[in-house]
């Protein structure tokens, strides 16, 4: 339960549908049982987000009126306001692998295959639609052979990646396996990883956090 001082907060995530970073923060919140106002966002270049966010990435997230931004700041935040049930395993060892797995993700394979990416490397780069489609599955599947790895490696029976429960690990792996099948991708070679999305996609946290399930959805 979060402390009691803590529950009057008020929470607005600024983002959008289809940006997996947002997504990530949703599944968090959604596992923390944390109500917080979903608020989309048109574009990230727009004067209006910029002014919320300088940086103009998405998403931020508002808690009284002070903004955090980056999805892994936002979801440590909200982990050390509403500690319970925690994201991360006790043991600092199992801790850094799970941030680990986190990172590679976040921090290493998003960033390079975001939109804002493949639009510089469709317009000023001028690269074909294939060269930009393998673009992006060569470093998905540079980056899922690293997860599917840490996955075999581990010594510690958990019942999902590293903890008991859903935690940062599938927070952040479920909307990216999500775009990697959206993009064509082959997840034959990674069953552990498939095997781990499959046990969190049809949560109630994680279906509700999707693209389709948000206001500005289209259609």
């Amino acid at each position: 339960m979060a402390p009691a001082k803590l529950v009057a907060m008020q929470l607005r995530l600024h983002s959008r549908y289809q940006n997996s970073a947002g997504q990530r923060v949703r599944i968090v919140l959604n596992l923390k049982r944390i109500g917080y106002e979903y608020v989309p966002v048109p574009s990230a270049s727009s004067p209006a987000y910029r002014a919320i966010n300088p940086q103009g990435l998405m998403p931020a997230l508002e808690i009284d009126g002070r903004i955090v931004a980056q999805s892994l700041a936002i979801i440590g935040l909200v982990d050390e306001l509403y500690p319970d049930p925690p994201l991360l395993p006790a043991d600092p060892f199992d801790r850094a692998e799970a941030r680990a797995f986190a990172l590679l993700i976040a921090a290493d394979v998003h960033p390079i295959n975001n939109n804002r990416v493949r639009k510089y490397l469709a317009g000023p780069i001028g690269a074909s639609e294939a060269a930009i489609d393998g673009w992006y599955r060569h470093w998905i599947a540079t980056a899922f052979e690293s997860l599917e790895t840490a996955l075999a490696r581990r010594t510690r029976p958990t019942r999902y990646g590293f903890t008991e429960t859903p935690g940062l690990a599938e927070a952040c792996l479920v909307p990216q396996m999500a775009n990697a099948r959206r993009f064509g991708c082959d997840l034959a070679p990674y069953p552990r990883l498939e095997a781990l999305d499959a046990s969190c996609r049809d949560l109630p946290e994680f279906v509700a956090a999707r693209p389709e399930m948000q206001v500005d959805y289209p259609g």
